[in-house]
């Protein structure tokens, strides 16, 4: 038998933990210009969504996975936006 729990625990796991891999790179090369300011919007809303679905289940591997990605995905995000307007600046 499958432990479905066990499964939900890993899963939220490995997915946070790509984004973790994303920000730390991110912040180390500050080159966001293969980043997509449309696509993380979108990711970083539907992260939010799944966080509330999350919530209204009490489900904690939703939450905490949902947690964490959403910052990390709102830090890449910020990073590219402040990418975005310090280029518009410079034109």
């Amino acid at each position: 038998m499958i432990n479905t729990e066990l499964v939900g625990h890993i899963a939220a796991f490995l997915t946070t933990s790509a984004f973790l891999v994303q920000v730390i790179k991110s912040f180390r090369t500050k080159d966001l210009s293969g980043i997509s300011l449309g696509m993380y919007s979108i990711f970083a809303l539907g992260v939010a969504l799944w966080l509330f679905y999350g919530i209204a289940l009490n489900n904690w591997p939703l939450i905490l996975a949902n947690s964490l990605t959403l910052t990390f995905s709102l830090c890449i995000l910020i990073m590219k936006i402040k990418q975005n307007h310090k280029v518009k600046k410079l034109d």
